[in-house]
């Protein structure tokens, strides 16, 4: 049996859950403002006679001698790296510069390697250029050595 005191079960009406409340839409945004007018291009006074010349306005020209700031410097190339290789060629035509060549190279060289200077390949060329000159010079003075020895044995000698 059922209880008087409690509802029917059949007088209620089952309880549907709300929805959700769904935010109002945002308003839309205004229409931009039309762009205001760049000012007029005015040109700049010019200093009076004697004062220092004003600084560049923002945006104007720059010093463009000193290097930007973080840009590489540009290295420095050995000196004796370009005597070596001038020194080396030069050497064809006086026979004494493969030696300065030589010389220079090989100092070069050895400056390079403690410095980080720039200029290796010209000093490796002008060693490689005197080594070549030397040895053709020294096969040439042997020749010549040898061709004036045949030639002085051929003489004849006269007594009188």
């Amino acid at each position: 049996m059922s209880d008087p005191n409690l509802p029917n079960k059949s007088d209620q009406t089952p309880e549907v859950p709300a929805a959700p409340e769904v935010p109002a839409a945002p308003p839309a945004p205004a229409a931009p403002a039309a762009p205001a007018a760049p000012p007029a291009y005015t040109a700049p006074e010019a200093p009076a006679p004697g004062a220092p010349p004003a600084a560049p306005a923002y945006g104007g020209a720059y010093d463009t001698s000193a290097p930007a700031y973080g840009a590489p410097t540009p290295a420095k190339t050995n000196v004796l790296a370009i005597v070596s290789l001038v020194a080396s060629l030069v050497g064809f035509f006086t026979g004494i510069g493969f030696i300065v060549g030589i010389v220079c190279g090989h100092i070069s060289i050895s400056q390079i390697k403690k410095t980080g200077e720039q200029g290796r390949g010209m000093a490796i060329a002008g060693l490689v250029i005197g080594y070549i000159g030397l040895v053709i010079s020294i096969i040439l003075t042997i020749v010549f050595i040898v061709l004036f020895a045949i030639a002085a044995s051929y003489g004849t000698y006269t007594t009188y």
